[in-house]
Formats: C-alpha cells, sequence, structure tokens
C-alpha cells in the first residue's frame, strides 16, 4: 500500500475511534470538542491563513456539530456558528475580504431592522438575547462566512481538501449511531423519523450532516480517489453513511444528498468529452447500483419499513394526511404573518410568539423562507433573493466550477425542511462563491 494510501487511512481509523470512544466514554466527547476550537485557532495564525486553513478549520467545524450536539461535546449548543464566524473573521484578517461581496454587506444590513423591532416587540417573558441568537445567528453565519468566500480563489485540490474537513467528522458521527443502535429490528418499530436511529438526538439534523457526508465521499470516489485503495476506502464509507441517513427515517436530509450526486454527475457528464463521458457512464451505473443495494439492504432490515415511509405510509400501509408531518401548516402560518405585516415583519423570534397566540401551539418554523418573510418581511424577501441569484450569477462567470450548483441545491432544499439550526446550509452556501480554478491559483502579490 502506498504512503499516501496509508495516511488517508490513518485519518479515517482515527476519526472512527473517536466515534467509538465518545460511545464507551462520554467525557472524551467533550475533550474532542474543546480540542477542535482550540487547535483550529492556533493552526491557522500558525499558517496565517496562507491556504485558506480559516476554510478548513470552519469546514471541520461544521461536519463535527451534530455529533457533539448529540454527545454534549459542544462548549455551547450554538457554538459552531459562532466558531464558523470566529474563524473566518481570523481569515479575513489575514486574507482580507473580497471588494465585490457588496451583496453579503447588503444582505447583513438587510436583517438590522427586524433585530431591532424584535427588542421592543416580544413578550416580556421571553429571553430576548436567546430568541434573537436563536433565529438569526444562521443567517449571520451565512453572512459572514459569503464575505470570506466570494470570488476567492481555489485549487480543485483545495476545495476538494475542505469537502474532506467537513467529511471526517461525520465517519465519526456515523460510527457512534453504529454502536448507539446495533440491533435496528429492537427500536425500528413505525414510519416516523427514529431518535433511537438518530443517536437519541433530531433525526432532521442528523438525516442533514448524513446527507451531506453521503455527497462528499461518493464525490471523492470520482474527483479526489488517486488509487483503488482510495475508490474502495471512499466507497464503503459512502454506503455506510448512506445506510445510517436511511435508518433516521428523516426524509429530507437524505432526498438532499442524493440530489447532489445526481447533480455532480449530469455536471460532470455533459461537460466531459466522448472518452471522458463511457468512463462516467460505468461511474452512473455503478453507483447506482451501490445505492440500489443500499436500498435493498436497508429494507430488509427495517421489515420494508422504509418503503413505506418514503411512500408517506404508516406501518400497515396507510396514506398518511400530511407530506410534511405538519410543518406545512407551520409554514401557511409565517405566510399569513408576511400579508399581515409585509414590510418589517414581526421581528426576529416573534414568529412562534404569534403562531401560539393564533393556534396555541407553540413550535419553531422547520421553513427559513417563510421564516424571513414573517419575522423581516420585504427585507427578508430582498435577502432571499441576493442569496439565491448571486451564486447563479458566479456560475455563469465560471461555469466549471462542478460544485456551485450542487452547494446551492444543498442550501436551498435544506432550509426548507430544517431551517437553518445548523451551521452546514450557512457554510455549504458560503462554498458555492468559491472561484474553483483547475489549477493551482496564482498568489497575488500586495504592494
Amino acid at each position: 500500500m502506498k504512503k499516501e494510501d496509508l495516511s488517508y487511512l490513518y485519518l479515517i481509523v482515527f476519526h472512527v475511534l473517536i466515534g467509538a470512544l465518545g460511545y464507551a466514554f462520554p467525557f472524551t466527547s467533550k475533550i474532542y470538542g474543546y480540542s477542535i476550537f482550540i487547535f483550529g485557532f492556533f493552526y491557522i495564525i500558525k499558517k496565517q491563513n496562507k491556504n485558506n486553513e480559516a476554510l478548513m478549520v470552519a469546514a471541520y467545524v461544521v461536519g463535527s456539530e451534530v455529533f457533539l450536539r448529540m454527545t454534549d461535546g459542544n462548549p455551547l449548543y450554538e457554538i459552531s456558528k459562532y466558531g464558523v464566524m470566529i474563524f473566518l473573521l481570523i481569515g479575513m484578517y489575514y486574507s482580507g475580504i473580497s471588494k465585490g461581496a457588496v451583496p453579503y454587506w447588503l444582505f447583513l444590513l438587510l436583517l438590522v431592522p427586524s433585530i431591532v423591532i424584535s427588542t421592543v416587540a416580544l413578550d416580556f417573558d421571553t429571553n430576548i438575547r436567546k430568541a434573537i441568537a436563536f433565529n438569526v445567528s444562521g443567517p449571520v453565519c451565512l453572512g459572514i462566512a459569503s464575505l470570506y468566500t466570494f470570488r476567492r480563489v481555489v485549487s480543485m485540490q483545495q476545495i476538494n481538501q475542505i469537502m474532506l474537513s467537513l467529511g471526517l467528522p461525520v465517519i465519526t458521527c456515523m460510527v457512534y449511531l453504529t454502536f448507539y443502535t446495533p440491533n435496528i429490528q429492537e427500536v425500528i418499530t413505525g414510519t416516523e423519523s427514529n431518535f433511537q436511529t438518530s443517536g437519541g438526538y433530531g433525526p432532521n439534523q442528523v438525516a442533514t450532516i448524513l446527507g451531506l457526508g453521503m455527497f462528499i465521499f461518493f464525490s471523492r470516489i470520482i474527483l479526489a480517489s488517486k488509487t483503488t485503495s482510495q475508490v474502495l476506502v471512499n466507497f464503503i464509507l459512502a454506503l455506510n453513511i448512506t445506510y445510517r441517513g436511511m435508518l433516521t427515517f428523516s426524509r429530507g436530509g437524505m432526498i438532499t444528498g442524493f440530489l447532489m450526486i445526481l447533480f455532480l454527475l449530469l455536471f460532470l457528464y455533459f461537460k466531459s468529452n466522448s472518452g471522458g463521458r463511457i468512463k462516467l457512464n460505468y461511474i452512473i451505473v455503478f453507483v447506482g447500483l451501490a445505492l440500489i443495494a443500499t436500498w435493498g439492504y436497508t429494507s430488509f432490515t427495517t421489515g420494508g419499513l422504509i418503503d413505506k415511509r418514503y411512500a408517506n405510509q404508516d406501518a400497515k400501509g396507510r396514506v398518511k394526511e400530511s407530506k410534511f408531518t405538519g410543518r406545512e401548516d407551520v409554514a401557511q402560518n409565517e405566510i399569513n404573518t408576511f400579508l399581515n405585516n409585509p414590510i418589517f415583519g414581526v421581528g426576529v423570534g416573534k414568529g412562534v410568539e404569534v403562531r401560539k397566540a393564533e393556534t396555541n401551539v407553540e413550535v419553531q418554523s422547520h421553513d427559513e423562507i417563510t421564516r424571513m418573510l414573517a419575522e423581516h418581511g420585504l427585507f427578508g424577501v430582498v435577502g432571499l433573493l441576493i442569496l439565491f441569484f448571486t451564486p447563479l450569477i458566479l456560475y455563469l462567470e465560471n461555469q466549471f466550477n462542478m460544485f456551485l450548483l450542487c452547494f446551492l441545491l444543498f442550501w436551498l432544499l435544506t432550509i426548507n425542511h430544517a431551517a437553518m439550526r445548523t451551521a452546514a446550509p450557512a457554510f455549504v452556501y458560503s462554498l458555492s462563491l468559491l472561484n474553483v480554478q483547475l489549477g493551482l491559483p496564482k498568489k497575488r502579490v500586495r504592494h
């Protein structure tokens, strides 16, 4: 086995061990969580962000967030979003901010009116700081990350390293889930999202990060595996992550991951020459058969319940009334709130209180789009338009960025079913703004 194969294998084994230790000795999760932030801080400063180390550390923080949440390893619940912001701000200190990032300065400014309104609109007994931070930390994280990544030139090798940094902690999460639920048949009795197969944590968020991990390691099979050994390792990882993601019975994250893989394969197919398309035909068939086999195995281990879940049926095969477990009612309530307050919205965090007053049910939004409409009003509409169209304009400039549309798709679909509860949609969105070059980027000389 070659030296580079051994190095890669050691890296994988290390993260497998972290997952196993996190289950066997829970206190090690806290050591792992604190170490990420301490070593990440000193690593960026030591390297002075000469090769976008800030992005790699931020990616690792994002990838580890769900595992650390489910094992109580994070110093603070929302620290991953703040960590991403802090690390990228340090990166900006060393590498500067793109002068063309005006859309994202404007996006951040558009968040301010609703924040100001919420300081006076929220109920007296509401913790104003927590209510604002919970709802606006995701958009602010996206804005700051985008200020760093906007048109920043990186090589194909660097983007693969960033994605690997994002994917390695997902392996840790996958291993932990394997130990947490060794006997699948005992815990799966229905077709609802399953907390037992999600490490006792929210299945929606777990499936989101596993779906992203599935995409990362499938993409590495095609784009970042230099030897047969690496292809085999990435293939095994991709299938295991896919299997564990399906077992959460949360559909949004896994469907998003599947669509990202499809987008990447279609992009590569249409951008390749005839010889490249022949090779891709074999890869597409190979990946398709692997996913079908994984689905078949999941169906077998769940007694066919996974088939019923994706067919929107209960355990007895009856079609459920709602395809979105009631989330469409929340979204409709937020649309109505926007229509009643179209200019400034009701204020950050106020949407929950309005909903409770009207329906007597206190529930957080799962859809960032309708939340932005309800709580930010017209400012939220403009902000969303900026976020959607700016990457598409960049795509017209650089149509060989094979990841751009995949990253944008991940953000758009994730905020529709999981809002911005984790740092993943904000950070992955910002990656769509990178100017990915096939060759090494030339270093700019500062005068």
